[in-house]
């Protein structure tokens, strides 16, 4: 999106609610969507969304390699939550993949290429196809030093638009908010591709 102002706009919705943040957007958006891997704290953004809007297109990026809890806790979801599912996976299978390289350390230069490989093709290709205007992710402060570094309301490396609701909420604020909506959530979750939890994977950066 052209011609916005950031800063303003981060100022007006610092105080809104998750629900009032989503519903701003989506009255900008013409093609808005939501992406997930349904690791914990996941099921927030995805209620939250479609509490505003029910179809809203959501964007599952699978790497092949989540804990079979992952996999249960995201069927429930989509489930309960009657969730849009667009599932993207990577083009080879994980089986393939491990007898070639296996889940290649940080320092060991295939590390790059299976990240490429389960997170960033998949994902490039979900965005070429679907081509949103508006990206509704669940990006909080605290999490990593990159995100610390932008707000509620981002622009991305491809010029979409970039919302995240739960900004700046802790993790006692999303229990909270899961409880009122009894809500379930899921922290047997494994990404081959962090492996230290304050690691960008290059999706948002």
């Amino acid at each position: 999106m052209k011609n916005i102002d950031l800063e303003q706009i981060n100022k007006d919705l610092k105080d809104k609610s998750p629900a009032e943040i989503i519903a701003w957007a989506i009255e900008i958006a013409n093609n808005p969507l939501v992406t997930t891997n349904f690791r914990p704290y996941e099921v927030a953004i995805l209620h939250a969304c479609t509490q505003v809007e029910q179809d809203l297109k959501v964007i599952w990026c699978d790497t092949g390699y989540n804990t079979p809890q992952t996999y249960k806790h995201a069927n429930e979801l989509i489930n309960s939550l009657g969730l849009n599912v667009h599932l993207y996976v990577p083009q080879q299978t994980s089986a393939h993949r491990d007898s070639i390289m296996g889940i290649p350390q940080i320092e060991d230069p295939q590390h790059a290429i299976f990240t490429e490989q389960v997170k960033l093709e998949p994902f490039n290709r979900a965005m070429a196809e679907h081509k949103p205007d508006v990206w509704f992710t669940n990006l909080r402060s605290g999490q990593t030093a990159f995100r610390n570094s932008i707000d509620v309301v981002s622009v991305s490396k491809d010029g979409v638009l970039k919302v995240s609701p739960f900004y700046h909420w802790s993790d006692m604020e999303l229990d909270a908010y899961l409880e009122e909506n009894n809500l379930p959530n899921e922290f047997k979750y494994f990404d081959p591709t962090k492996v230290l939890s304050n690691r960008e994977c290059g999706l948002h950066t």
